[in-house]
């Protein structure tokens, strides 16, 4: 790296990034706006690229921008950590993303086991889609991801660590009048609730839908919201493709049924993505071994 490359140059870029703007970026960090152009230019120079252009209202990151500010992040987040870890009393905080599959009955095990060993250290958690969460791995925003393996194609650069197989359930309310049905015939009369498009389930079963003769199925619902699955399947006859772990511990109590789908592709790896070139804070070692263990 070019020795006249600074911190200050480093989170100059990082907030203009964010912000698509100099102005409040100036404003924010105390200095003028002229100042801020200065120091962008100056780490331009440095690097020998141009890192964002002119749009019609905000700066856009180049390409070779968007890569830069991937690498940027990763290394300010581990500068960030290494002070961290030197006091770990004073607000130290592991980022994580959990998928809807590990949210209801894997993490909160684990958390409550991580509080007890690492009682100084907060759980900083965000939850949402799959591809969300990727994209915060990705640049930085977590340290790593809970739930189904993403893709391989999108495994470039992240590591997997497996914990177990889950498959996608098809559940009803108890008491279901038409638990008895045909599965094809069921879901051609009643609502259908299915995972959203960006979901990584939705693939597996928009393949079980077609092998039915039913590709086309249009569904009332699309949601892996356990608290909104749950409700409308209370309110009404729906019935609903979720991952089993969402849905344990109402499927254990009789709230909810399953009805048989009769084939064994419905199901995925379900473990912890890290990006490769990250190095582990210690107690994401720990919560790694902890999430193991319970899976076994």
């Amino acid at each position: 790296m070019h020795p006249g490359i600074k911190l200050r140059h480093i989170r100059a870029f990082l907030d203009i990034a964010a912000s698509g703007a100099l102005s409040p970026v100036a404003r924010a960090q105390g200095i003028s706006q002229p100042a801020l152009s200065r120091t962008l230019a100056e780490l331009e120079d440095l690097l020998g690229t141009a890192l964002f252009r002119r749009g019609r209202r905000r700066l856009v990151l180049t390409e070779q921008g968007a890569l830069f500010r991937h690498h940027a992040t990763l290394g300010l987040r581990a500068l960030e950590d290494g002070v961290a870890a030197l006091h770990p009393a004073a607000g130290d905080s592991i980022r994580l993303g959990i998928l809807p599959t590990a949210a209801t009955r894997l993490f909160p095990r684990v958390a409550v086991r991580f509080r007890a060993l690492q009682p100084t250290t907060v759980l900083k958690i965000e939850t949402g889609p799959h591809a969300y969460l990727m994209g915060l791995l990705r640049d930085g925003g977590i340290d790593m991801m809970v739930g189904r393996m993403p893709d391989p194609q999108d495994m470039a650069g992240l590591r997997f660590t497996h914990l177990y197989e889950e498959d996608v359930v098809l559940v009803a309310r108890g008491g279901h009048p038409m638990v008895a049905h045909p599965v094809a015939d069921l879901l051609q009369v009643v609502p259908v609730i299915l995972p959203p498009e960006g979901a990584l389930i939705r693939r597996h079963v928009n393949d079980y839908l077609a092998m039915l003769g039913l590709p086309a199925l249009r569904p009332a619902v699309e949601t892996t919201a356990l608290a909104v699955g749950r409700g409308l399947l209370a309110a009404s006859d729906a019935v609903w493709f979720i991952s089993r772990g969402v849905v344990a511990k109402e499927l254990a109590g009789g709230e909810m049924v399953e009805l048989p789908t009769g084939v064994r592709f419905l199901s995925g790896a379900v473990g912890i993505t890290q990006v490769q070139s990250a190095a582990l804070h210690p107690g994401a070692e720990l919560l790694v071994r902890l999430c193991a263990q319970e899976a076994g």
